[in-house]
């Protein structure tokens, strides 16, 4: 059993890393960024709450997303190893993952790090919005979420390194490299 999450900067291509490790490891991926835009596009109570934060570039609420995680690691399919992409993104939303772990008896086994330059990343984002017409990417806001992530995000990989089970890979490059990377990182540090 695998329990790891995936941390990196938007557009370090967590979500089709995820799959691709996902598929590799036989456990399932766990999007909190895919959770919030199917609520937001069935326009749920969470949604609609999600949305005023995701439309200005912001993180939702940890109390929202905390308790959207919790619930998600109780199904069935997470029962046998999980990846977790987009969560935890602050330091008490690590306290909170520490927590639902330890209830559950167990923790995490790996952090995979992606990391790209940002000035790439905003390129890559835009070329997304345009493809995807999605509202949560127009230049303002995808500088604020990449500043949000650098002055937010940094402590949770920080906390993380303490514990020695961080594993830091280029996000940049040819999918397939890029997977290959990841999964010699995942020996190095699980072996």
């Amino acid at each position: 059993m695998t329990q790891m999450l995936i941390i990196g900067p938007p557009g370090s291509g967590k979500g089709t890393q995820a799959s691709r490790i996902s598929d590799r490891l036989g456990i399932v991926a766990i999007s909190t960024g895919d959770i919030f835009r199917a609520n937001v596009k069935e326009e749920t109570p969470l949604g609609i709450e999600a949305k005023k934060y995701i439309d200005k570039g912001e993180f939702v609420p940890d109390s929202v997303t905390n308790n959207m995680v919790r619930d998600r690691l109780k199904q069935p399919d997470a029962a046998d190893g999980f990846l977790l992409d987009g969560y935890p993104r602050t330091s008490g939303q690590v306290d909170e993952l520490d927590n639902i772990l330890a209830e559950a008896g167990t923790q995490l086994d790996i952090v995979l790090q992606l990391t790209a330059d940002d000035e790439e990343l905003v390129q890559r984002l835009l070329g997304r919005a345009a493809q995807e017409g999605r509202s949560d990417d127009n230049e303002t806001v995808i500088r604020r979420r990449l500043a949000l992530y650098h002055e937010e995000t940094a402590v949770v990989v920080n906390r993380y390194a303490e514990r020695g089970i961080v594993a830091t890979v280029d996000g940049i490059g040819d999918i397939d490299e890029v997977t290959e990377r990841i999964m010699n990182a995942l020996k190095s540090v699980t072996a």
